[in-house]
């Protein structure tokens, strides 16, 4: 469903984090400025020089468009005003902080996942972040781990993208109602995070659906006009999501690498 500066981003929706999180403005914020062109329109994707033009099968148009416009209806109706009066009454600042402990949280999804890839630098690096944030970071409010001193920056992973790791493909496209694009894959790896997921185990079931809704309700505070300025640039907004979607996550796996590497020291002058 469709639900921006250097501390809150990074954020992979995808959760959002985990690709089954997704909402309208996960994906615009962090997808689309990841596959969209220099002009931010949905026609123009940003593919350099290397990269083919990814697509996904649409077996379920028919159910994916109903489920486009539920969930489209869902974020202009209920989401975001409720996103625009929590704006009114939280500074920026605060929301950012809410939003770093969340990703703080979801530790256990990206190291797990990271070992599941034997990948021992992003298992390393998360878990350094991890030590850092949530003692000097005050339980992950505060990034000190993505500071000019520490150099450990942000990074994402989910199951989704492990099974991607290991070739297995999306299959096809689905937006269900309320949590929006995915794929089989990535609906298997939604289900294999919740384990992962601390906030999964909060009881009673009632508690964990009001945290993940005060998140979700969070991280649109932070992306109000991203959704927005996707309808308004694209001949048929569904197209663009679904297009936004996968090559979202096709650059996941893709990016990874690039986002371990850490900055190199800039020389004193």
């Amino acid at each position: 469903m469709p639900s921006p500066d250097e501390n809150a981003g990074d954020k992979e929706i995808l959760d959002n984090a985990s690709a089954g999180n997704l909402n309208p403005s996960d994906i615009q914020g962090e997808q689309l400025n990841e596959g969209l062109g220099d002009k931010g329109h949905p026609d123009q994707m940003d593919m350099g020089a290397d990269e083919e033009m990814v697509t996904i099968a649409d077996p379920l148009e028919s159910f994916n468009r109903a489920m486009f416009v539920f969930n489209d209806r869902f974020y202009f109706w209920v989401l975001k005003p409720v996103a625009q009066g929590y704006n009114m009454v939280f500074p920026e600042v605060v929301r950012v902080s809410v939003d770093n402990f969340f990703f703080n949280l979801r530790f256990p999804i990206r190291f797990v996942n990271f070992l599941l890839q034997a990948d021992l630098k992003g298992a390393s690096i998360e878990s350094g972040r991890f030590g850092i944030n949530t003692t000097v970071g005050i339980v992950g409010f505060f990034d000190p781990a993505s500071s000019e001193k520490m150099r450990l920056m942000k990074q994402d992973t989910d199951l989704g993208l492990t099974l991607a790791r290991y070739g297995i493909g999306h299959g096809f496209y689905i937006d269900w109602p309320v949590l929006g694009p995915s794929s089989p894959r990535d609906s298997v790896g939604m289900a294999g995070d919740y384990f992962l997921d601390p906030v999964s185990y909060v009881p009673p079931w009632y508690a964990t659906l009001g945290i993940r809704s005060y998140e979700v309700v969070n991280d649109t505070s932070l992306r109000l006009g991203d959704y927005e300025s996707l309808k308004e640039a694209a001949i048929d907004p569904y197209i663009s999501l679904r297009d936004a979607y996968v090559q979202y996550r096709n650059k996941g796996m893709k990016g990874r690498k690039a986002r371990h590497q850490v900055p190199a020291a800039t020389p004193a002058e």
